[in-house]
């Protein structure tokens, strides 16, 4: 080879990486309503992991809205906020109604692409779907109402069921959209009570009395939220486990990590991988090219049958055969 050849390769392999580098991966901004520790974000974090990376890189911030007082949730927006306009996302995500409520306006007036997941609510109470085009996502509905259908086939012989929650912006909706802000209502033949509890304090009373106010089932909404009003909380995985060891009727429960050995019982529950993975076939549709007004939102998924073996065996449970095959069975 010669000394004029050698330096055209050189030039050429100098050159190469200039002309043919590889674009770089898309950054997406998830945004958490919640916290990273807490399962349900745990679980669509994952699935949007799983299907996004490392073709794209997912930067999360977490707005902590179940923890912080509902005063600091302004100023974690506005934190979410500063890292959005510092990393000028190719897309950002918003996990759960929290997000949505407190970034939807400020989004709606970019041309950044939007999907949401987990929104309980009607998207419409947060932008206007006519006039806003660059956001869609996935719905999240709670089947409360079908855990109470289910309830007269697992225990017959129940009469009255207490759904209790919290007085997080998710149990506020629930209240609304599923119970029609209804605290006492006949579903299914049942005597369905809805308390949405405040304190630590209030809401140990109501699983300790829950037996002697007639009550046969207590289903669980969310108690991420449950605060300090004299006697502190544990954390949130010991205050379900406290509510399990410490009620003396059956608790059944709407997600799926309330389920376990010293936790509820089970039901027919959501799963927060579900709602990752719906969310992140939006977002590759979009970043291959589609348009978010095109895309209408989606509901994730109708609901999964899950026990734990342990809580049946304690309450003297036996599923019925239509149900339990079915069913995933955990410990």
């Amino acid at each position: 080879m010669d000394r004029r050849t050698a330096w055209r390769l050189l030039i050429a392999l100098l050159l190469q990486p200039a002309t043919l580098r590889a674009a770089p991966a898309p950054t997406i901004l998830l945004i958490e309503s919640y916290n990273a520790d807490f399962e349900w974000d745990a679980g669509y974090r994952a699935a949007l992991q799983a299907r996004l990376e490392p073709a794209c890189q997912l930067v999360s911030f977490e707005l902590d809205t179940k923890r912080l007082p509902p005063e600091r949730h302004a100023a974690m927006a506005d934190q979410a906020w500063a890292l959005y306009l510092k990393l000028k996302p190719a897309l950002v995500i918003l996990g759960d109604d929290a997000a949505l409520s407190l970034l939807a306006a400020r989004l709606a007036a970019t041309a950044t692409p939007v999907v949401y997941l987990g929104i309980n609510n009607n998207p419409r109470v947060y932008f206007d779907p006519g006039k806003v085009r660059n956001i869609t996502g996935v719905l999240e509905r709670p089947l409360a109402k079908r855990n109470v259908a289910l309830l007269r086939k697992i225990l017959p012989a129940a009469r009255r069921v207490l759904f209790l929650f919290d007085t997080s912006m998710t149990s506020t909706v629930i209240y609304h959209e599923i119970f029609q802000q209804t605290p006492r209502q006949q579903i299914e033949g049942l005597e369905v009570d809805v308390k949405l509890i405040d304190g630590w304090r209030a809401w140990q009373d109501e699983i300790l009395a829950a037996r002697g106010n007639g009550y046969d089932a207590i289903h669980l909404g969310s108690y991420q939220a449950v605060h300090d009003d004299g006697s502190a909380p544990p954390s949130a995985a010991n205050m379900l486990r406290w509510s399990s060891a410490h009620a003396q009727v059956p608790l059944f429960g709407l997600w799926d990590f309330f389920v376990g050995a010293d936790k509820a019982v089970g039901g027919l529950v959501l799963e927060g991988r579900e709602q990752g993975m719906a969310a992140a076939d939006i977002a590759l549709r979009i970043l291959a090219g589609a348009r978010p007004g095109s895309i209408y939102p989606v509901t994730a998924q109708r609901g999964r049958f899950v026990f734990s073996r342990a809580q049946l065996a304690r309450h003297h449970i036996t599923l019925p055969p239509e149900i339990a095959y079915q069913s995933r069975l955990v410990d």
